[in-house]
């Protein structure tokens, strides 16, 4: 004889209400047990609401824009003594989720599914599958739904882990944020397929990593292993960071600075006693800030859904030093002139080749400029010094013959190759101040304006 369930609300972690966005079921529908309803999205992250019975769906109880919280009737189910019942048989056939590109789309089941209810047994979603022959196996001890609150399950989602791969350390094998930062850096160091009982390779987000290659160099011929130095394990480790979580995309333009040039080597004579030479990189620097005011989306940091606009202009540049790169930054660079701004970045680059750069004087950017003028090369792609938006390459200038109507003439041309965070800046607007960048620099009577 079948019978009509209310299907609450579970534990939804963290959170006193949380607003319904979605409704994945309509009226007449069957539903199995542990199919997701409805999604939900708090401030910090959204997931799908999964039923604990399955049946016939009677009725639905909330609409788009409702709040809700635990305990809260989302709908009706008319459920048989069928239908309820669990189904043991189907544990052993999901040991490890399908590897779909879960963090492509906006609320994957397998991230974004609520913490279960303690008194409703844990069982696999529909979408998921059996592991495909050669793929990475996760262990049974970790099969279903994650336990984790929502703000660790959006910190997990950032960093592309399947939670389902991670062990618990919280009360009731709750994932803590320590558990995710300790599956990462176990990833990174290429014992993440030791975590998932697997020597063939790691999993991190549905994506199928090979195992980092261990060779015995030496059978090949001499080898002198020489450590990495500190500056580049910090770096390396942010730069992967950045590369993996930022959608970098790059811009690269040129910029006429024939003019600019020989205002340079002018500047340079007229101030040859004060001992101040007056490099590219400061009018770059004055020119980003111009820039990045007429362009504020630049001059910004993402904070979850939120985009903090920053009214300061603190502008790094990357100074190459024995040790490897560092970032220092120049403070208020929209109140200093050509000069001041020349001095001050030619005494931050000393003191990072001499190792005495503080903590303080590399941190605030709002911008960074990376400059290869000295070496060479045409464009490249910087990577993005988070929480910064973007990042301007600068290469090195040379001269081209340009049409100007009636003749060819020579232009000291400067290349720029602008990378930026694509979730928060679109093509268009990366174009359009990378062109207004080099207008500035083409006539830079323009900062006047």
């Amino acid at each position: 004889m079948s019978n009509v369930t209310a299907v609450q609300v579970p534990d939804i972690g963290d959170f006193d209400t949380v607003e319904v966005i979605e409704i994945l079921v309509k009226v007449g529908d069957t539903v199995k047990a542990e199919q997701s309803l409805i999604t939900v999205e708090s401030d910090k992250a959204s997931m799908e609401i999964p039923t604990s019975i399955g049946g016939v769906v009677k009725s639905i109880e909330v609409k788009v824009g409702d709040k809700v919280k635990q305990g809260s009737v989302m709908l009706h189910v008319e459920a048989s003594a069928a239908a309820s019942a669990p189904a043991p048989a189907a544990a052993p056939a999901v040991a490890a989720p399908a590897p779909a590109p879960a963090p492509a789309t906006a609320a994957p089941a397998a991230v974004s599914a609520p913490a279960p209810v303690a008194s409703t047994p844990v069982i696999a979603t529909p979408q998921t599958a059996a592991p495909a022959a050669g793929k990475l196996e996760m262990p049974v001890s970790t099969a279903g739904m994650a336990h984790a609150s929502p703000s660790v399950r959006k910190f997990a989602r950032e960093l592309g882990v399947d939670l389902s791969l991670v062990t618990g350390t919280g009360p009731k094998n709750r994932i803590l944020q320590e558990d995710v930062q300790g599956f990462v850096k176990l990833a990174l160091s290429g014992g993440a397929g030791a975590s998932a009982g697997s020597a063939s390779g790691a999993s991190i987000g549905g994506l199928e990593l090979l195992p980092w290659p261990k060779i015995d160099f030496t059978k090949f011929g001499e080898v002198t292993p020489k450590p990495l130095s500190r500056i580049k394990k910090i770096s390396g480790a942010n730069l992967h960071r950045n590369w993996v979580m930022i959608p970098h995309v790059t811009n690269n333009d040129e910029a006429n600075i024939t003019e600019l040039e020989a205002l340079r080597v002018t500047l340079n004579k007229e101030n040859e006693k004060s001992g101040i030479k007056v490099t590219m990189l400061a009018f770059l620097i004055k020119a980003c800030v111009a820039a990045l005011k007429k362009f504020p989306e630049f001059n910004a940091s993402l904070d979850g859904d939120q985009l903090i606009l920053k009214q300061y202009f603190h502008i790094g540049f990357a100074a190459d030093t024995p040790n490897g790169l560092v970032v220092p930054v120049i403070r208020d660079a929209d109140k200093k002139g050509i000069l001041e701004l020349a001095n001050e970045s030619t005494e931050l680059a000393k003191k990072a080749r001499d190792g005495k750069l503080s903590p303080a004087e590399m941190q605030g950017g709002c911008f960074s400029i990376s400059s290869l003028g000295g070496i060479g090369g045409t464009h490249f792609t910087p990577i993005i010094n988070a929480p910064e938006l973007a990042i301007l390459g600068v290469s090195r200038s040379y001269m081209k013959p340009v049409w100007d109507g009636k003749a060819f003439v020579p232009q000291l041309t400067l290349p720029l190759s602008l990378s930026y965070d694509h979730r928060v800046i679109d093509g268009a607007s990366a174009a359009r101040f990378n062109a207004y960048l080099g207008s500035l620099l083409a006539d830079f009577r323009r900062i006047a304006l």
